[in-house]
C-alpha cells in the first residue's frame, strides 16, 4: 500500500523517470576509459539501480554524499526503500536525445503508456562533476550536500509521517462506514482490517514505520486513534493522536504515545 516517496528540496525526482520506454537494452557494466556521455551515464545509473547495486548507482549521481556516510545498519534500514525504487526500472530504456549546455545536460527519455497516444517524453537532468556527468541537478545537489547522510534517512521519516497523516484523515471515513454497518458501533484496528476497510500492513510496522492503534469506548460509540514511530529517529519522530471528530495532534514525544493515546491494540 505504501509507496516510497522522497519529496522535498533535492528530492529523488529522477526516480520519476524509472518507468521508461523499452527500446535500448541496458549494457553490461564494464570499465570505461573515456568519460561517459550524459545519456550513457543515465543508462548506467538505471542499470545499477535495477541490479540493486545502490552504492555504485548513487556514486554517479548527486546522492553520493547521502550514502557515503551511512553505517551498514543505516544502509540496511533504507534497503527496502531503494528496492521499491529499483522495482520500477525496466531492462531497456529509450533515449530520445540529449542536449548539453555548459555543465548541464538534459537527456530526453520516453515514459511508456499502454495507450501509445499517451506516451510522453520527459527530461532528466545531469550536471558535470570534474570530467564526469552525474545524475541530478544543482539545486538537488546543494540540498543533498547540506543534509549529508541524513538526506535519505530524513526523507524516509518525512514520507512515513505524511502517510500517517493521510491515514488518520482516511480513518474518519472508514469508521463512519464501519459504524453504519455495525449498528452505530466503531471498530478497533483489528476490526476495521478484518472488515477490509484498512490494509493488513497496518497491523505491523514494516511498511509504515509506525505502530497504529484505535481505542474504542466500551459502548462502541466513540474512539480515539494514535500512531507512534516503531523506531524513533529512524522510522519517524512525531507521535499522533486523533479523536472521532477529526481533531488531530502531533508532537515529538520521543516515540511515546501522546497524552490520551495508548498502544492497546
Amino acid at each position: 500500500m505504501f509507496r516510497n516517496r522522497f519529496i522535498g528540496p533535492g528530492s529523488l525526482s529522477l526516480i520519476a523517470f524509472v518507468a521508461i520506454g523499452l527500446a535500448v537494452e541496458l549494457p553490461a557494466a564494464s570499465a570505461q576509459t573515456a568519460p561517459r556521455s550524459p545519456a550513457d551515464t543515465l543508462i548506467q545509473f538505471y542499470k545499477l539501480m535495477r541490479e540493486r547495486h545502490y552504492r555504485e548507482a548513487f556514486a554517479i549521481s548527486i546522492y553520493r554524499p547521502a550514502v557515503d556516510g551511512l553505517t551498514q545498519q543505516e544502509f540496511e534500514d533504507l534497503q527496502s526503500d531503494f528496492d521499491k525504487m529499483a522495482a520500477g526500472i525496466p531492462e531497456k530504456i529509450e533515449v530520445a536525445g540529449e542536449q548539453v549546455d555548459g555543465d548541464v545536460a538534459t537527456v530526453m527519455v520516453k515514459i511508456p503508456n499502454d495507450d501509445p497516444a499517451k506516451v510522453s517524453i520527459e527530461p532528466a537532468i545531469l550536471i558535470r562533476a570534474g570530467d564526469a556527468w552525474i545524475v541530478g541537478d544543482e539545486n538537488g545537489q546543494a540540498a543533498v550536500k547540506k543534509a549529508g547522510k541524513r538526506f535519505f534517512l530524513d526523507a524516509r521519516i518525512d514520507t512515513h509521517q505524511r502517510e500517517v497523516e493521510d491515514l488518520l484523515k482516511r480513518l474518519r471515513t472508514v469508521e463512519a462506514l464501519y459504524s453504519s454497518q455495525h449498528g452505530g458501533s466503531f471498530g478497533d484496528l483489528a476490526a476495521v482490517i478484518s472488515a477490509g476497510l484498512m490494509p493488513q500492513d497496518l497491523s505491523g510496522t514494516e511498511s509504515t514505520g509506525y505502530h497504529f492503534h484505535i481505542n474504542v469506548a466500551r459502548d462502541g460509540k466513540s474512539y480515539t486513534a494514535g500512531a507512534e514511530p516503531a523506531r524513533y529517529g529512524h522510522s519517524g519522530k512525531l507521535s499522533y493522536w486523533m479523536d472521532q471528530a477529526g481533531t488531530t495532534k502531533s508532537a515529538d514525544n520521543k516515540g511515546q504515545p501522546l497524552p490520551g493515546s495508548t498502544k492497546s491494540n
